[in-house]
């Protein structure tokens, strides 16, 4: 019997506020255990949560993005459940009634566009982290406590793992874009947890589920997913039945266990947060967070196609991510060529993020310097190649391109005197490959420049240096 995949996903985003949810602690990531900490956080006796308003800014923000019914009126609650890095014995979280109700996000995972339906979008405290590698004892950091997350819950649309991680992408380019997350998988700031089921094609009845936790990277995600799937099957087709729990997934070993059984709602006896007042949004917030989006990446690529003629894949490539777009943007300003700032952004800067491991904010070539660089090559003050000597002297420097260039005396050689007789020392010194090409080996000019450039330590003008020769080759 064939199956069916059915996937629905829950996603925490932690927001990229300055401070926690609901008291005045930073919340910094990576500080020292316990430093990010007050009596709220703390939840000691007699100490009241005031809700953080950016919290709620972002939220509606990512509600508009995505195309949700923002709620007027929304209750924030209490989930109650015992944990050891949960001091207060409940998270503040929303249930009954959401900040945002129903919403969508397109997804392209390589078979066309999709729509994956949202259930809603809510605001909602991290716990705590408990540390259980250092000795025989576990460990309570409250730094996190408190942190504002947004929890995004869609429908059982998901059909394949693939899809699973495209959703995953684009909602991480969705916050980034927005700048209400940095949206890294690997500091928690996106985690992700999947709810898993499979049915006979065809079937319109929903499967029993498994919820997969502690997937750190989109590549993970598809590999629980397409583990737990394939565990389905198994069990499924052996007479076995699956039981809805909770289960782990372990990188390591490639597989799922077992954690718990998986709780209902009506475990966490959720209830209104008597020291909190229900969240109102009005008209006015409304108008000003839909002010604040954002051009998203579509858009903007569109844009960047009919605007500066580069190509659909450029442009594609180029508009990722909101840093990388707004750079190329900048540097195209200064250099006034589209398709050479494509090219060098998504070449040589693109090639040194990686290398270094470094964020675009992080790069020392801002892009007006890197415009001016283009702009050089652009005039003819020096070749290309001279030019990837510049950006790598400029990694190092805060001087400009042409400060650079004069400093280490590497302008461009334009001087047809000075061309012609570097060409007649190559052809004297070569005379075999000079023979060859009168003989009609016509490919042996790439030889001849080579020679040229490398005589000229790659400061001649490479036009003027094919002109020159071809000129001495046919006389």
């Amino acid at each position: 019997m064939k199956y069916e995949l059915v996937v629905g996903l829950e996603v925490h985003c932690q927001l990229s506020t300055e401070s926690k949810a609901f008291c005045g602690c930073s919340a910094q990531f990576g500080r020292p255990a316990n430093n990010n900490v007050c009596p709220v956080c703390l939840a000691l006796p007699g100490a009241l949560p005031v809700l953080n308003r950016r919290v709620v800014e972002d939220a509606v923000k990512l509600g508009l993005a995505l195309g949700c019914t923002i709620a007027p009126h929304s209750v924030l609650a209490r989930k109650n459940y015992f944990y050891p890095d949960l001091p207060k014995g409940y998270q503040i979280s929303q249930y009954e009634e959401p900040i945002c109700g129903e919403g969508t996000i397109h997804i392209d995972a390589g078979e066309g566009s999709r729509e994956i339906r949202l259930i809603r979008i809510h605001i909602e405290e991290d716990a705590g982290k408990s540390i259980h590698d250092i000795g025989d004892d576990t460990y309570i950091d409250l730094n996190r406590s408190g942190v504002p997350l947004l929890e995004i819950v869609s429908y059982p649309d998901i059909r394949t793992p693939k899809e699973a991680s495209a959703y995953l992408q684009k909602l991480r380019q969705i916050v980034q874009y927005l700048g209400v997350s940095d949206g890294n998988m690997e500091e928690g700031s996106l985690r992700c947890d999947a709810n898993v089921s499979i049915r006979p094609v065809g079937s319109t009845e929903y499967g029993t589920r498994t919820e997969i936790k502690n997937m750190n990277s989109f590549k993970n995600v598809e590999k629980a997913i397409e583990y737990e799937a394939q565990r389905h099957r198994e069990i499924i087709e052996n007479g076995g039945v699956i039981v809805q729990e909770t289960r782990l997934w372990d990188a390591d070993k490639g597989e799922t266990r077992s954690m718990r059984g998986k709780e209902h709602a009506h475990d966490y006896r959720y209830f209104p947060d008597p020291d909190l007042i229900p969240v109102l949004v009005d008209q006015d917030m409304l108008d000003r967070m839909r002010a604040e989006l954002p051009e998203f990446p579509e858009v903007r690529a569109s844009r960047f196609v009919s605007q500066y003629g580069i190509p659909a894949y450029d442009a594609g490539v180029l508009t990722v991510e909101r840093t990388m777009a707004d750079y190329f943007e900048q540097t195209v300003t200064v250099s006034g060529d589209a398709k050479a700032s494509s090219n060098w952004v998504m070449g040589e800067v693109m090639r040194t993020l990686k290398e270094k491991y470094l964020d675009i904010d992080e790069f020392a070539v801002s892009p007006e310097r890197l415009g001016g660089l283009i702009a050089m090559i652009a005039r003819g003050e020096i070749s290309n190649t001279i030019a990837k000597q510049v950006f790598e002297l400029m990694q190092a420097s805060m001087l400009s391109a042409a400060e650079i260039v004069e400093k280490e005396g590497l302008a461009q050689v334009s001087d047809s005197g000075a061309i012609e007789a570097v060409v007649r020392e190559v052809l004297e010194a070569n005379p075999g490959q000079l023979a060859d090409y009168r003989g009609g080996k016509t490919k042996l000019i790439g030889f001849f420049v080579g020679q040229c450039m490398a005589r000229m330590k790659g400061k001649a003008n490479p036009q003027m240096v094919n002109e020159v020769l071809l000129k001495a080759l046919e006389s």
